[in-house]
């Protein structure tokens, strides 16, 4: 059978498990090899378990075609510091590993977030914009090293391609700050924002991946929903109302919350829900790739799969600690922490 033989890491969840399937099950794709620390429930594929941080792994990419490395860590409650050692680290192994064992395709998935969310963005971003995107967010100092990974990599290992596949706010099965959003009783809006929300269904996000995998498109790539929804379309969509603060006090009280460790996502987050940071997609949709979900279908999905969690800012609470924490969810939370504050500063002052 012809076509390229491919090694998918973090292939036993997540993304890595949804794409290891759908590569076992195309005509295109010879052979699928899945790497990861456990065994997925990919019956199709030929599993390696070892740690990607392990040279070994070397060894185990002999006779791939391509890469696709999807094992990265951004889980909200991981150690910074671990989190980014175990980031940065596996996919320097990766590339290193990939060049070494002949592959010539290496296929990295990072996030728009790299774009950064700013209020002079484009609507919409095209894949050449600048990375304006800071370490202040969750995760992306980690996802911004790893582009600059991916930068070097051809220079270092001459005969590599390296493609990045950039999705905007992934939706399914996912557990991210931006979809913690969505968990609230209201939706906190920083007055004067201009947010847009574009979200990309992991469906989309695995086809994109089998473009990149199968040559179709290369290079630098963003992936979601055609087009965005503005901030009354996503209330109104999803029948949550807004409780609208001044930037100042949901800037500060968010910071203050993190740094005291209330809430496991940092100010830097709040920036991705304050202004625009939506894609074009254009050398995908150049190469004829189209998404197969809408905003409205992936935000519906999302509010179907987090009906039942309750989250004041970021942090995830049971039901009675929800119900405690009052109807205000996350914006009672950043008011009261203003408050408190605002208390401390007088009783100095006297």
């Amino acid at each position: 059978m012809r076509g390229p033989v491919v090694a998918v890491t973090g292939a036993a969840t997540g993304v890595g498990a949804l794409l290891t399937e759908r590569l076992a099950a195309s005509g295109e794709i010879r052979r699928v090899l899945a790497i990861d620390e456990r065994r997925g429930e990919c019956a199709d594929a030929q599993w390696h378990i070892l740690d990607v941080r392990d040279p070994v792994i070397a060894d185990k990419l002999r006779g791939a075609d391509v890469v696709v490395h999807l094992a990265l860590d951004l889980d909200l409650e991981t150690d910074p510091a671990a989190r980014t050692a175990y980031n940065v680290r596996g996919t320097q192994t990766v590339l290193t590993a990939a060049a070494a064992a002949g592959v010539h395709r290496v296929v990295l998935c990072t996030s728009a977030m790299v774009y950064g969310a700013l209020p002079d963005n484009e609507l919409p971003l095209s894949e050449d914009a600048e990375l304006r995107a800071t370490a202040e967010a969750t995760g992306v100092g980690d996802l911004l090293e790893i582009e600059r990974l991916a930068r070097r990599a051809p220079r270092a290992h001459p005969g590599l391609n390296v493609t990045v596949v950039r999705p905007a706010v992934l939706v399914g099965g996912t557990d991210t700050a931006l979809t913690r959003y969505f968990e609230s009783p209201r939706l906190l809006v920083v007055a004067g924002s201009r947010p847009a929300w574009q979200f990309c269904h992991v469906e989309d996000l695995c086809s994109a991946l089998e473009y990149a995998v199968l040559e179709k498109v290369e290079g630098e790539l963003a992936v979601g929903c055609d087009g965005w929804l503005e901030q009354e379309e996503v209330e109104e969509l999803s029948g949550i109302r807004r409780m609208e603060l001044p930037s100042a006090v949901a800037l500060g009280a968010a910071a203050r919350l993190h740094r005291i460790g209330l809430t496991p996502s940092p100010a830097g987050d709040l920036a991705y829900t304050m202004y625009p940071w939506v894609v074009s997609g254009s050398r995908l949709h150049d190469a004829g790739w189209r998404p197969k979900w809408n905003n409205e279908e992936v935000l519906a999905e999302l509010l179907e799969e987090v009906s039942g969690r309750h989250t004041v800012a970021g942090r995830r609470l049971g039901r009675k600690d929800a119900t405690a924490a009052g109807a205000a969810g996350a914006t009672v939370a950043l008011l009261g922490a203003a408050a408190v504050v605002r208390r401390a500063r007088k009783a100095r002052r006297r």
